[in-house]
């Protein structure tokens, strides 16, 4: 047996093994969450089927059950307005693949939404698994069993954010997650037709997808001279986002349509990032609601993570896409009580945690884990069941 056939044999095993365990983690961090969160609802008389279709999750539904021009009246803006245009603040990706799977006998809107978060969200975890191997076999090339632990330690870690409720939610961040997570890996492993479909769907999904674009297209023209498929994959990255952009734009009867709509519905502008800090000042030295007091500490690890990603040298695609995500988030006007869901798509800045616990005992990343799984089970169960303001 030649050296690239034991190689290929591997990559196999490696691809078959990341899928089974991703998806088993994925499987057990969200059932100890849906547990909690079904304990937590019954004792505040709320339903587990309508803490899982709250806030924005009733624009999905609307949108993948009756389309853009036909959104009920009562669904509004963050300023309890709601316009023609208010629903193309949405993009359109996840209700049309929730309507595409509501069309299957026995599927319901509803049951069509939290199907196709639970599918997007397994994916999603496997893609963080496969990144977290990847970054830890660039470190370690010949530790192939290192590769595996953090790959498992990064699917964990991302399964079990303070807010990865929402992967089994009727939200577009599982979907998102799995698009550009899947979009990273192709791009690290220069499958450049792959990684530009895949920013393409992301694109169609949420605005985040500029920051995964720009790295397609800024490593697509590193490689430029790798053959057609970099010029392809570059080509067709943009394609989705942009194509929302102008059709939004055309509606609405401005180039900047659809900036305006979500800044006028939702305040959502660039400005720096002189909100956050307003947050993170007011939060921390007034605020004494637990779910504002955790989104800031997750805004602040959030930063620290930025820095480490480019500290500890983790290959510069997964760093800058990590960095964008968390800028467009973090250096913009908005609902700041929704940061630490909207933080959820820069998931990649958890890979220095990844490959520093990958170096410690088995002790401390069994206690890790089961720590960050209870964590999130109980902040996401209170957000959804206890904290009275959108997610």
């Amino acid at each position: 047996m030649t050296a690239l056939t034991q190689r290929s044999d591997w990559a196999r095993t490696a691809a078959a093994r990341s899928w089974m365990t991703g998806i088993a983690v994925f499987v057990v961090v969200r059932t100890v969450g849906a547990w909690w969160l079904l304990y937590v609802g019954n004792r505040n008389h709320r339903t587990l089927h309508n803490m899982l279709a709250s806030w924005d999750g009733q624009w999905m539904l609307a949108l993948a059950g009756r389309g853009y021009d036909d959104i009920p009246a009562h669904l509004t803006d963050a300023h309890g307005q709601h316009s023609v245009d208010t629903a193309y603040a949405f993009f359109p990706g996840y209700p049309m693949v929730v309507r595409a799977v509501d069309v299957l006998p026995g599927f319901s809107t509803y049951a069509a939404a939290i199907a196709t978060s639970l599918v997007a969200g397994a994916a999603a975890t496997v893609a963080a698994y496969r990144i977290g191997q990847w970054c830890a076999l660039r470190r370690w090339p010949a530790d192939e069993a290192r590769g595996d632990r953090a790959g498992l330690i990064m699917a964990v870690l991302f399964a079990a954010t303070p807010m990865s409720v929402v992967l089994t939610m009727a939200y577009t961040e599982a979907i998102y997650c799995a698009f550009a997570g899947w979009a990273l890996w192709m791009t690290l492993e220069k499958r450049w037709v792959e990684a530009g479909s895949l920013a393409l769907c992301a694109g169609l999904t949420r605005t985040t997808a500029v920051g995964l674009i720009a790295v397609v297209l800024i490593a697509a023209f590193l490689h430029r001279r790798d053959g057609w498929r970099p010029w392809v994959g570059a080509a067709i990255a943009p394609l989705g986002w942009l194509a929302w952009i102008v059709f939004v734009g055309v509606r609405v009867g401005s180039p900047t349509g659809w900036f305006q709509v979500q800044s006028n519905g939702w305040d959502t502008r660039f400005d720096a990032g002189a909100a956050t800090l307003r947050y993170l000042v007011d939060t921390l030295s007034l605020n004494q609601t637990a779910g504002d007091v955790i989104t800031a500490w997750v805004i602040l690890a959030t930063m620290v993570l930025i820095v480490l990603a480019f500290v500890t040298r983790l290959p510069w695609q997964v760093s800058v896409y990590g960095t964008l995500a968390a800028s467009t988030v973090l250096l913009s006007t908005g609902l700041m009580n929704s940061r630490a869901r909207l933080l959820l798509p820069a998931f990649v800045l958890l890979t220095p945690v990844a490959l520093a616990l990958v170096r410690q005992s088995r002790t401390t990343q069994i206690t890790v884990g089961v720590a960050t799984t209870v964590t999130s089970a109980w902040f996401g169960a209170y957000m959804l069941g206890i904290y009275p303001y959108a997610i």
